[in-house]
């Protein structure tokens, strides 16, 4: 199935009562707060569950059997919740009773080390459980698609295109090699999850093998971390703290992290249907991402 955001909340709703995993009647409740999918929360019994409604999304790299694949080994390394039912149209996980975290807190000096450590558990535990086709991401890839995207809808500037590819070019040699984990690549605040007694999780129809240091950028750039919450991330992450070389990886990922969010927003805003203001929303990643090339300065490499 290919994306359908042009759905609404109902007739995704007719979709989701449809799916053949329900052994008995459900009930059906909207969830506000996403950006992507229709979500919903569903009770089966004393069962409780979360359905995300869409097919794939080509536009954004999104493939639903990646996102279960993904999903599920990080289920299985005790950091996701199980999922109960995945097929093109949708993904129904375990409900987890507990708000997201909220972004001024995720940095703090309480929850960085456990976010640090699902993080880890993600690129090396949930890594090494994965079972079935696993796409790849690469930021600086998926800004290139997003700027053909762009390009051929003509809804974007020709010289921001060409100036944002500039520079993604140049922040992807300044990354150079990495080492492949399994990342999770979307660390907004709103998929992460506290219980009160642990930290999840949720959402992975971003992730696939790619870079953890893209993941501990993304954490960063995403929920406001200060040049100190940096390095202390960093320190938490790695053991010790950061060198000059991954200061210049981790300043080049944050910049690509940026980039990627506010192109997203800009192909969404085409896409999408869902009643989000995405305008306004890529505006301010790409004013952030304004900001943080200034931010690194030398580091990044040259024109070629």
């Amino acid at each position: 199935m290919n994306s359908d955001l042009f759905l609404t909340a109902a007739q995704a709703e007719i979709i989701l009562r449809e799916l053949p995993c329900w052994q008995t009647s459900i009930t059906v409740r909207p969830l506000d707060g996403g950006i992507s999918n229709h979500n919903f929360m569903v009770t089966m019994a004393d069962h409780i569950f979360v359905a995300r409604i869409n097919g794939d999304v080509p536009a954004h790299g999104v493939l639903r059997a990646n996102d279960a694949v993904c999903n599920r080994a990080a289920a299985a390394a005790d950091i996701a919740p199980k999922v109960y039912f995945a097929n093109s149209t949708a993904l129904v996980a375990a409900f987890i009773a507990g708000p997201p975290l909220a972004s001024q807190l995720i940095p703090s000096a309480a929850n960085l080390p456990r976010i640090t450590a699902l993080l880890k558990q993600t690129h090396n535990t949930a890594f090494r459980l994965l079972d079935g086709p696993v796409a790849g991401f690469w930021p600086f890839r998926v800004c290139r698609q997003y700027a053909r995207f762009l390009a051929a809808q003509e809804r974007q500037s020709s010289d921001d295109l060409t100036a944002w590819m500039r520079l993604n070019d140049q922040l992807e040699e300044t990354v150079g090699q990495i080492d492949v984990v399994l990342a999770h690549n979307d660390l907004l605040s709103g998929n992460i999850l506290d219980d009160g007694q642990r930290l999840w999780l949720i959402d992975w129809e971003h992730a696939g093998l790619g870079s953890a240091m893209f993941d501990l950028a993304n954490l960063a750039s995403n929920n406001g971390f200060t040049a100190d919450q940096e390095a202390r991330l960093l320190e938490l992450y790695f053991g010790q703290p950061p060198g000059p070389q991954q200061w210049r990886q981790f300043r080049a990922m944050k910049c690509a992290s940026l980039l990627r969010e506010a192109m997203w927003a800009r192909v969404s805003e085409i896409q999408s249907a869902l009643p989000f203001d995405y305008r306004a929303y890529g505006d301010r990643y790409l004013a952030q991402f304004a900001d943080a090339i200034i931010e690194i300065g030398d580091s990044i490499a040259p024109p070629r």
